[in-house]
């Protein structure tokens, strides 16, 4: 059983975070199969995960979702009241297709695909989790995901994520995750998983 520390207890996450955590997630995500598939560039991808880590919190989580960070990990949830608006306006969109490129269409076209899935019960969604790699085993992750799922329990709604990650799907089991279903992303992209936790009662 991982001991909880002072580098991996949750803490609330704000706007002065941006450039910690934008740096933590893009290492986090270095290797992950749809972040690569949106940005091909070994060579810039870091700096580009940075950029697009940046915006998706500045603009979007950190203002219309409950985001929390270790020393280590960072973590981005949409509790149902902030769905609406965690949706990205114009200015959003537009400064994510100016560091996507010309993968902006395909990352369009996946986001689109994405919402097909998406849950149509009132519902808590985890939009991102992430490691350092450095730190993983530390139980940085499994601190943050174990606080925003005693949120969700507290409220009695469901969790709902995607994941392109086939060696992640253990972890969120693990974390009574079950998988709905899985969907290959427009443009020969990589797999989707969509996966589903119920809650759970808080003596459970």
């Amino acid at each position: 059983m991982t001991r909880m520390s002072i580098t991996n207890m949750p803490q609330a996450a704000t706007l002065d975070d941006a450039e910690s955590i934008s740096r933590t997630l893009a290492r986090a995500f270095a290797d992950d199969p749809m972040m690569g598939w949106f940005f091909p560039g070994a060579a810039s991808r870091e700096l580009d995960l940075v950029r697009y880590f940046t915006t998706i919190f500045t603009r979007q989580y950190a203002r219309h979702g409950v985001c929390e960070r270790t020393a280590s990990a960072a973590a981005f949830w949409v509790p149902p009241e902030g769905q609406p608006k965690a949706v990205p306006d114009a200015d959003t969109v537009a400064e994510l297709e100016e560091i996507l490129g010309d993968r902006a269409p395909l990352f369009r076209d996946a986001v689109a695909a994405a919402a097909e899935h998406g849950p149509q019960e009132p519902h808590w969604y985890l939009a991102v989790v992430g490691a350092d790699p450095a730190a993983r085993g530390q139980g940085h992750g499994a601190a943050l995901l174990r606080s925003g799922l005693a949120k969700a329990d507290a409220a009695e709604l469901p969790v709902y994520l995607e994941s392109s990650k086939p060696d992640n799907l253990p972890f969120y089991e693990h974390f009574g995750f079950t998988v709905l279903g899985e969907t290959r992303l427009p443009g020969d992209g990589p797999l989707l998983w969509v996966m589903r936790r119920e809650p759970r009662p808080a003596d459970a």
